[in-house]
């Protein structure tokens, strides 16, 4: 019997106890045909190509838990391509059928997840309440006369309604973390760019980020190491610098004052001070700050010149079919006709004025702790109301992408109405990792269970630990990566990402004959005029380091490699009579350049 909610970990458990990912895709089949909220799917997989897909799976990874996602079902928003099903964005005369997945797609299905729909959406991801669609108004799992939030409304739901374990949303202003609030999930919105965009449906293709929804932070963290990667395709692609937050000493920014405004919601207003004293209580020193800046920045997305992105993303579409859209939608499309390229330039000097101002907040500051949204509302007053109503829900949500920052969304507690409320953690550019520990450490304290299941208990094997200086650092080089085959073998030890970086250019890489799955072997020859090889390093505490490092199989062990900057950190190295007949790949730049060159990633 499948818990309420498909977290990792629950599933996980299920593949090594015996179960089949194909009883799994029955349940979720189940589920899915047995859902009373008719609006959540727009394209459904269907049943049979699920069942073909998941054998597919279990003939090429015969292994359970073999991928990091062996066998987890995960839904996809619908301005994402997923090949064989098409591509709406929730217009109907806009649908194409995509060749290929989209890139962070292709990711997570090489991963071994599978997936089970395309769901729905605000039309054109233009929206942060979920009613903007022809396919029907997705609603709150905990209350149907409310909404579900948007514009990732049908992700939300089917991971909250327990149908999915996973889903993908995308996040403009807010639409990867509001649903998430008023659905009691977590919502992982990273760095702009972090997330490769080639296969979604631009909204403002400069901010749009690809987002994850998941029951619990340490599955939404492992699941966006699997995703994201540097893609050369997308043009606002970006390589992972990943910055830290203290871990002693943590200075959380709160709202104080006029800028507290949660337009007569007490329910919401209790449970952010409820999630402040939780900070405190963890350790944290709270800091009061001046939202106004960052508030200013906010009202640019939709008051400002980056509307016209909107327009810019389906011009060509709009004036051939514009009694297709959504009337809402509309209006705010063709709001951006007559914007200049002076509003544009003008509109930037303003953004880049206000990140200047908020640049002495963030000196009081190392992180914000804000409410995700700072109210909610029944489906039928939205739809009286639709634009001065949504309004109000980006308050807190829709500077973080204009500013750069990384957030995550987490559930805070219910109130008094029985409807959840939910607290974001914001800080600058790469910051994702270093924001989970107190994500994770909130989401547990507040007791709110996962999803629909309220009295859940959240898997101690999820827990996301601070990084200290207790822990040992490794670098890994080939299967133990990010996204590949044994990457779980650092992660289900308690490691942590620290950082991807390059050996000297004394060091050479050999394919390991007769590995499964495939390794590499890395060497040291002194004289040797390469360029380096990539690597990540990785943090784990001491016991973790240990049972790693008694699980190395000969003929690899662990020994000091020295890094492009002078510096060392203990490395998987090979013994050298084990590649004396080997392929050298160290022209490839990496195991990850090896693996492109067969076309594996």
């Amino acid at each position: 019997m499948l818990p309420t909610i498909l977290d990792l970990t629950s599933l996980r458990a299920a593949y090594e106890a015996g179960q089949s990912p194909l009883d799994v895709i029955e349940t979720v089949i189940t589920r899915r045909a047995a859902s009373k909220d008719p609006a959540i799917f727009i394209t459904p997989t269907p049943e049979d190509t699920l069942r073909a897909e998941t054998r597919a799976l279990m003939e090429r990874a015969p292994k359970p838990n073999s991928l990091p996602l062996w066998g987890i079902p995960f839904a996809v928003k619908d301005n994402i391509d997923v090949a064989g099903l098409p591509t709406t964005a929730a217009c109907p005369a806009f649908a194409y059928h995509p060749e290929k997945d989209a890139t962070v797609v292709a990711r997570l299905r090489a991963a071994g997840a599978i997936v089970i729909g395309k769901t729905n959406l605000d039309q054109f991801a233009t929206g942060l309440n979920g009613t903007r669609s022809p396919h029907g108004a997705p609603r709150s799992v905990f209350d149907a006369d409310y909404i579900s939030g948007g514009s990732s409304s049908g992700s939300a739901v089917t991971v909250a309604s327990g149908v999915a374990t996973f889903a993908l949303g995308t996040d403009t202003a807010g639409s990867g973390r509001v649903p998430a609030a008023f659905n009691n999930l977590v919502g992982i919105k990273p760095t702009p760019g972090l997330l490769s965009n080639t296969g979604a449906v631009p909204a403002c293709k400069s901010v749009d980020c690809i987002t994850i929804f998941a029951a619990t932070v340490g599955d939404g963290v492992s699941i966006r190491k699997v995703a994201e990667g540097f893609d050369a395709a997308d043009s606002f692609s970006r390589r992972a610098k990943p910055a830290s937050l203290p871990v002693a000493g943590l200075r959380v920014g709160v709202l104080d004052g006029a800028e507290r405004e949660f337009f007569g919601d007490a329910n919401v207003e209790a449970l952010y001070d409820q999630a402040i004293e939780r900070a405190e209580a963890l350790g944290a020193t709270i800091v009061p700050f001046d939202y106004a800046p960052f508030r200013e920045a906010a009202s640019l997305l939709y008051d400002g010149p980056w509307v016209a992105e909107r327009l810019a993303a389906v011009e060509d579409f709009l004036s051939s079919n514009a009694t297709d859209f959504d009337p809402t939608v509309r209006k705010i499309i063709e709001g951006a006709k007559g914007k200049t390229a002076v509003e544009a330039f003008n509109g930037r000097y303003k953004l880049e004025d206000l990140r200047r101002k908020t640049e002495e907040e963030w000196a009081k500051a190392d992180l914000l702790l804000l409410p995700t949204a700072p109210t909610t509302y029944k489906v039928a007053d939205m739809l009286a109301d639709p634009i001065v109503l949504n309004g109000r829900l980006g308050r807190y949500t829709n500077f973080v992408n204009l500013l750069d920052c990384a957030a995550i969304a987490i559930p805070a507690g219910f109130g008094a109405n029985g409807l959840p409320g939910g607290v974001t953690l914001v800080a600058p550019a790469f910051t994702d990792d270093a924001l989970a520990p107190l994500a994770d450490a909130l989401h547990r304290a507040a007791a709110a269970g996962m999803g629909v299941d309220r009295a859940a208990a959240i898997p101690e094997e999820s827990r996301v630990a601070s990084l200290t200086d207790d822990t040992i650092d490794i670098a890994v080089v080939g299967a133990h990566l990010t996204g590949m085959p044994l990457n779980h073998e650092l992660t289900t030890l308690g490691g942590k990402f620290v950082r991807t970086c390059r050996t000297a250019g004394d060091y050479r890489l050999f394919l390991l004959p007769n590995t499964i799955p495939q390794k590499p072997g890395l060497l040291r020859e002194p004289g040797y005029d390469g360029h380096g090889l990539e690597i990540e390093v990785w943090a784990l505490p001491p016991e973790g380091f240990g049972r790693f490092v008694a699980k190395i199989p000969a003929p690899l062990g662990i020994g000091k490699v020295t890094l492009e900057d002078g510096s060392s950190v203990s490395c998987f190295l090979c013994e050298a009579h084990a590649v004396k007949d080997a392929e050298e790949i160290t022209a490839l730049g990496g195991w990850r350049g090896y693996m492109r060159s067969i076309s594996v990633v």
